[in-house]
């Protein structure tokens, strides 16, 4: 299967005062073609260092990379690949259409470009005509989307690309993203702070840290494990003393790490000494637990 991404042991770092600052350290990944991948990270990690790399804006110290097989400066590239890097900014007299179309022009298309098209699917059909000095953030968001949508790309980059946005744009763009790679075939790359739209949304994720890569795989995947028993009970310190180094507070509840066979006999044990139990269910671990435990708990990949 073809990777749509490929780097091996990139380094890049900026300059910063004295020293300077690593934002990438011998950074690897594979991209595969097909689905949407998450990238996840905080401010800082090197997501959008990578993804300036990809597009050939930013140069590596050391390490190589490639995009759709090609170097990322290919001019075939230029097409082939759409992005939107943080936050968009665009020429505040222009309108949504002309934005569109200026960009077109300059960028060079190879079929009939219907901004009205493009406007409606990011769901600015009725601003088309609307100066993008009078939009909101959310909306220049999703213009920023439909200018990387121009080439009808078959690889799309996406930076935060509901940054800005209430729930119900959230929900649009999550629908607009699926449909890009259900219907359109298109390979989707984007970074995210939002884990659990990450997680609806992804198909494979990868977390970096510090510019390194922490974890990789499919989201299904790295769920799969940890399952606890949350226990709401009175008086919490008899759960807590019982459980000993198996058990973790959480507020007014208990965490339980242990075996779905060891529950019937835990909670017996917890009645039998006056312990009264309130509410016992599992719980699966979230992407945020995830997160968290490679990116402060020191795992590796």
């Amino acid at each position: 299967m073809l990777n749509v991404i490929e780097t091996e042991d990139l380094d890049k770092r900026f300059a910063g005062g004295r020293k300077s600052v690593a934002a990438l350290n011998r950074f690897s990944i594979r991209v595969p073609q097909g689905g949407v991948y998450g990238i996840l990270g905080q401010n800082g990690a090197g997501k959008s260092t990578l993804f300036r790399i990809a597009l050939g804006l930013v140069r590596p110290d050391t390490g190589t990379v490639r995009v759709l097989d090609r170097q990322p400066a290919a001019a075939s590239n230029l097409y082939e690949v759409g992005a939107m890097i943080e936050t968009p900014h665009f020429f505040n007299f222009l309108t949504a259409r002309q934005t569109l179309q200026m960009l077109a022009q300059l960028r060079g298309t190879r079929f009939a470009f219907q901004p009205e098209s493009l406007l409606a699917r990011v769901g600015l059909a009725n601003a088309a005509d609307r100066k993008v000095h009078g939009f909101s953030v959310g909306m220049k968001q999703r213009l920023g989307i439909a200018c990387a949508l121009i080439s009808r790309p078959r690889l799309v980059i996406l930076d935060e690309p509901t940054s800005g946005m209430d729930p119900i744009g959230i929900q649009e763009i999550r629908h607009l993203i699926r449909e890009l790679s259900a219907k359109d075939g298109v390979t989707v790359v984007l970074a995210s702070h939002q884990l659990e739209e990450v997680s609806k949304l992804c198909d494979r994720v990868a977390i970096m840290h510090q510019g390194s890569l922490r974890a990789e795989g499919q989201v299904a995947t790295l769920l799969n494990g940890r399952e606890r028993l949350r226990l709401i009970v009175q008086p919490i310190e008899h759960a807590l003393a019982l459980l000993n180094e198996r058990a973790e507070r959480d507020g007014d509840a208990v965490l339980a790490a242990i075996d779905r066979d060891d529950a019937p006999l835990l909670i017996s044990s917890l009645v039998n000494t006056g312990t009264r139990v309130f509410e016992a269910r599992w719980i699966k671990q979230s992407l945020e637990d995830v997160f968290l435990r490679h990116v402060f708990g020191g795992a590796d990949v």
